[in-house]
């Protein structure tokens, strides 16, 4: 295990997972929640979650984001630490809803037709807002090549994605965080 991975796997299972009873989006109920954004977001561990998303993704990827608010602060710190690294990668957020006013549409940031895409997310449990984003995405005619979340915590994301023909891929899983998957519905 890499001194990168170990650190934010450390920092994920000391400040972002909680234990207790906890409603998700979906309506059950979970012994378990994490917060990722609390590593994510950290002074202590940013860098190193931007290499470690950087060593996932495909070299000749042109765009990260996803769906604001999840995929934000791992599209952002990404692409600022590639910037730096002399490595070309622009960021976007897909808007949960249609803006109405201004430019419009879903799209904010920088993602353009013909580009390579790496869809992320800080945390998934069951796929289906990584789903909306890719389709998204894919509806301005860039090609994603990666759905990447930085915990799976639900363990269905991957078939559900690999239906659509997309790869999925997760630096950490429940288990990694003595979790037990809790896919829902």
């Amino acid at each position: 295990m890499s001194d990168e991975r170990a650190r934010v796997l450390d920092h994920l299972i000391k400040y972002s997972v909680r234990r207790g009873t906890f409603t998700l989006k979906s309506g059950r109920t979970s012994s378990w929640f994490i917060d990722s954004k609390q590593t994510i977001c950290s002074r202590d561990v940013a860098l190193d979650v931007a290499t470690l998303v950087l060593e996932a993704i495909p070299e000749d990827v042109s765009a990260i984001g996803g769906m604001t608010m999840g995929a934000d602060g791992v599209s952002f710190i990404t692409a600022g630490v590639a910037a730096a690294r002399g490595r070309p990668l622009n960021a976007f957020s897909v808007r949960k809803e249609l803006k109405d006013h201004g430019a419009g549409g879903r799209l904010a940031g920088v993602v353009r037709a013909g580009d390579r895409v790496v869809v992320t997310e800080d945390t998934v449990t069951r796929g289906t807002t990584l789903l909306d984003a890719v389709r998204v995405v894919t509806e301005v005619g860039a090609e994603v090549v990666l759905v990447l979340a930085v915990v799976d915590r639900g363990g269905t994301a991957e078939a559900m994605l690999a239906a659509e023909g997309v790869s999925f891929r997760a630096l950490f899983r429940a288990p990694d965080l003595g979790c037990s998957y809790e896919g829902g519905s």
